[in-house]
């Protein structure tokens, strides 16, 4: 990935293209590499930001999503943003959901995919056999619809994280942190516009969570992307973005 990656006050962030803001929060496994083609598609009409979340820095004791939306909204007033679009995927869509319910003031509207918060059958959870790579490729491979879209460079990558003490107990406690924080009674309080772009194959979080998530957000649209698992903007990104585009059209409709 050739973007520049900025350092300033303790965060490290990507910030692209100029104009309305789009904030992307990446999972628990995930990458900044994971956004590259919606980066591609929004730079030229959008300011795409997308913060490293600080997933291994915390220390142990507080390690939680909790933590990580307070993280965000340090950076949100950091680089002075309001009235922006927040996207987030897996464990970023849950902390996403967390910074809404206590500064909707700040948001206009929210994309999820993939989202935690409800129910998912975590990555994260466990590794009884990290240290087996065939293992973990597969883990890879089981989050996508298409075992194809797990590269090399990407299954190297979460096996070298887990193989790290320090990184591996963190994951391990914010899995639990995410698993323990369920949602459910306070999503409706998040009035804003939401669309929640979903893989049908989905084995991460299940179609049905997106189903809960459509009935529980009050201002909310679905849409399903066929041959899709849990990322969707990295295994189908044309589609995802092609959603997403329509998604921001409508909100300029509306102001």
């Amino acid at each position: 990935m050739s973007y520049l990656l900025k350092e300033e006050h303790g965060f490290k962030y990507i910030d692209e293209g100029e104009g309305s803001v789009l904030l992307l929060l990446h999972g628990l496994m995930g990458a900044l590499s994971n956004w590259e083609d919606v980066i591609n598609e929004f730079k030229a009409e959008y300011r795409v930001i997308i913060p490293i979340l600080p997933i291994y820095e915390l220390p142990l004791l507080t390690t939680g999503v909790k933590t990580l939306s307070k993280f965000v909204h340090k950076f949100v007033k950091f680089k002075k943003l309001d009235s922006f679009v927040l996207l987030g995927n897996s464990l970023g869509g849950h902390v996403a959901l967390i910074y809404c319910l206590a500064h909707l003031e700040r948001v206009k509207a929210l994309v999820l995919t993939g989202s935690s918060g409800l129910y998912e059958n975590a990555f994260g959870g466990s590794f009884p056999r990290r240290e087996n790579y065939d293992f973990v490729k597969e883990k890879v491979e089981y989050t996508f619809y298409d075992p194809a879209t797990a590269t090399k460079e990407l299954v190297d990558d979460v096996y070298q994280t887990i193989n790290d003490r320090t990184k591996v107990i963190r994951i391990l406690a914010m899995a639990k942190s995410a698993i323990r924080h369920n949602m459910a009674k306070d999503v409706h309080k998040i009035k804003i516009p939401v669309s929640l772009i979903w893989g049908k194959n989905d084995k991460i979080t299940p179609p049905d969570v997106a189903e809960e998530f459509n009935v529980l957000l009050p201002d909310s649209e679905l849409h399903w992307i066929d041959q899709c698992g849990h990322a969707a903007m990295m295994e189908q990104p044309a589609e995802f973005n092609r959603v997403v585009r329509a998604f921001l059209e409508k909100l300029k409709l509306k102001m």
